[in-house]
């Protein structure tokens, strides 16, 4: 399975913005009461603690709480889950081989059923991180080691530079120097991960005319690549809405709702800012109201947002299903 990026990269949320002020606060206020209480420095921590099993009833402490002191990334598996079973040992061997600047919680969906819905995990293994309380969908699926190790870095670049999180001191001599591990085995990479990894760091780069290129490399030659076609979609609506005048698109939208045009782009605006439903709802809306090349337009605009989204969202079942009443 390839890896699916499972946020769109570029995308400035006001209200997360000011979400993560708040959090960096938050963070702030819990080291210092944690050195006013422990009087001084935090210990060291032994390398098992790199490492942990997290449940419903531990979350709060074992993975909020300790996010106010170094990233925590989630692994959220199960037994019967074939590719977890090469990811979830390569990210141990990862926690401790980056020796305290973040710590694995690893989360069984089939014992924790209300932590899967509540981070919307569609498929396994899927990996998470939270950050001074924030939530951040990291990738799903398996993944090259190196890629992983791209991802962790921006992590904790991350941690460090919005939230001030340096990570936890490793006792070294805990437990016979039990951080010395067994090297990480790779997974074996696929014919286009290179590919795929230059369209990734070309969003993170803000060079979307770059990532369109490189997700259309990979799909001139294998037009079925899961990966590559959401990249694609992401990457596209994020040209689109470059640029553009928000209030001016929402005001057009609410002034003209016959405007199909002015309907497509406040939709596009309403997937960018996380308002799913409505992006949705508003097309679908444009294609009951209109006919021929209107209709056409809303249509083939509605399923290449359902693609952004992917097809394993009960949302993007849901308006499949809404579509095929208007037009039939």
């Amino acid at each position: 399975m390839q890896p699916r990026n499972m946020s769109m990269s570029g995308v400035v949320d006001l209200a997360a913005v000011k979400a993560a002020q708040e959090a960096k606060a938050k963070a702030e206020q819990a080291r210092a009461e944690a050195a006013r209480q422990g009087g001084g420095a935090v210990p060291a921590v032994s390398p098992s603690s790199l490492v942990i099993d997290v449940d419903e009833a531990g979350f709060e402490r074992e993975v909020l709480q300790r996010s106010t002191e170094v990233p925590v990334v989630i692994d959220f598996w199960a037994e019967w889950c074939e590719p977890c079973k090469q990811l979830s040992p390569l990210l141990e061997g990862l926690a401790r081989e980056y020796n305290g600047r973040f710590v694995l919680a690893k989360i069984d969906v089939d014992a924790n059923q209300m932590l899967m819905q509540q981070f919307g995990v569609q498929g396994i293994p899927a990996v998470f991180a939270v950050v001074a309380g924030q939530a951040l969908p990291l990738f799903q699926g398996a993944a090259p080691v190196e890629q992983i190790r791209q991802t962790l870095d921006q992590l904790i670049q991350v941690g460090e530079e919005r939230f001030g999180l340096t990570g936890l001191a490793v006792d070294a001599d805990a437990q016979g120097g039990e951080q010395q591990e067994a090297p990480v085995a790779e997974v074996p990479a696929g014919p286009y991960d290179a590919l795929l990894e230059a369209a990734v760091q070309a969003l993170d780069a803000g060079d979307l005319a770059g990532a369109v290129q490189a997700y259309r490399n990979v799909l001139s030659d294998d037009p079925g690549n899961t990966e590559a076609k959401l990249g694609l979609a992401q990457a596209e609506l994020l040209q689109r809405v470059q640029g553009l005048d928000a209030q001016q698109v929402r005001k057009d939208a609410a002034d003209r709702p016959g405007d199909v045009a002015a309907q497509i782009a406040a939709a596009d605006l309403d997937l960018v800012g996380g308002h799913v439903e409505d992006a949705f709802g508003r097309l679908i809306e444009a294609v009951r109201r209109t006919a021929g090349e209107d209709r056409d337009a809303a249509r083939v605009r509605l399923l290449e947002l359902l693609e952004v989204v992917g097809s394993d969202d009960p949302r993007v079942t849901a308006a499949r299903t809404q579509l095929a009443r208007v037009l039939f």
